[in-house]
C-alpha cells in the first residue's frame, strides 16, 4: 500500500508550487485544530497565513474544493483531508544513513510518524557509531545496508553523508529499491537517478541567503511568511 501511494505521488499532475504550499497549510490548521477552532473561512485563514484566500481557494480546488459558502471550512475536516493528500498516514519505511551530529540529531529530534515516515534502520561506517542507540534503533555497519535492503524493502532514505561517500551509499540504496530521498549531502541525486523523488536541504544556501539581506538591506523581495 505505501509503495503504490508513493506512485501515485509521483505521477501527480497538480503544479508543485501548491505542493509546496500543502504542509503550511496543514500547519496552520494543526494549530487551529489544537485552540479547538472547529470552522475558519478563507478570509480569516488567509490573513493568518498571510496570502489571499483566492490562492487558497485555486490551491485546494487542485484537490476537488473544499468548504462551504456562507460556512466556511471545517478546520478538523480541511486538516485530516491535507493530511491524507500529503499522504501522511502512509507511514513510508525509511532509513537513515550518517549517524554524526546532523544524523542525530535528525534521527533523535524528528516526529517521523506525524510526518508519514517509520524510521526502520540507521546505518554509519565509523566504529565509533556503529552499535550506539539512536531512538529504538541499534546503528548499523553500512557495509550491511544491502543485505537490509533485501529484508526490509525501505521506500526513503535520509542521506547525512559528505558528497562522496553520498553517492556509494545511494547506488546502494537504488539498487535495494529506494526511491525517495531527503539528501543532507551536496551530492545530485537526480543526475544519476532521474526518476527518484528528492528533496534537497542545504542549509548553508539558507544561511547565506540571510547574509545576503543583511549586507543588501534595501530591495530585497519580501521575505516568506513562516
Amino acid at each position: 500500500m505505501a509503495q503504490e501511494r508513493l506512485v501515485a505521488m509521483k505521477t501527480e499532475t497538480v503544479s508543485f508550487s501548491v505542493v509546496r504550499r500543502l504542509p503550511r497549510y496543514y500547519r496552520f490548521l494543526s494549530d487551529l485544530h489544537a485552540a479547538e477552532v472547529t470552522r475558519i473561512s478563507s478570509r480569516q485563514l488567509a490573513e493568518l497565513m498571510g496570502i489571499t484566500s483566492s490562492q487558497i481557494r485555486q490551491d485546494l480546488n487542485c484537490f476537488g474544493g473544499f468548504g462551504q459558502q456562507g460556512y466556511g471550512y471545517n478546520v478538523e475536516q480541511l486538516h485530516s483531508a491535507i493530511g491524507r493528500i500529503l499522504g501522511l498516514d502512509g507511514l513510508y519505511p525509511t532509513v537513515l544513513i550518517g549517524a554524526g551530529n546532523l544524523g542525530r540529531a535528525i534521527g533523535t529530534k524528528m516526529d517521523f510518524e506525524a510526518n508519514g515516515f517509520r524510521l526502520i534502520g540507521a546505518f554509519d561506517q565509523s566504529p565509533e557509531k556503529i552499535g550506539k542507540e539512536m531512538r529504538n534503533l541499534t546503528v548499523q555497519d553500512v557495509a550491511t545496508l544491502a543485505a537490509f535492503c533485501r529484508e526490509e524493502h525501505p521506500l526513503v532514505a535520509m542521506i547525512c553523508l559528505p558528497p562522496d561517500a553520498a553517492k556509494a551509499v545511494c547506488a546502494v540504496l537504488y539498487e535495494g529499491g529506494v526511491r525517495a530521498f531527503w539528501n543532507f549531502s551536496h551530492y545530485n541525486i537526480l543526475a544519476d537517478y532521474p526518476d527518484a523523488a528528492v528533496e534537497n536541504v542545504h542549509l548553508e544556501d539558507s544561511l547565506m541567503t540571510l547574509c545576503y539581506r543583511l549586507t543588501h538591506p534595501t530591495g530585497v523581495p519580501e521575505q516568506d511568511e513562516t
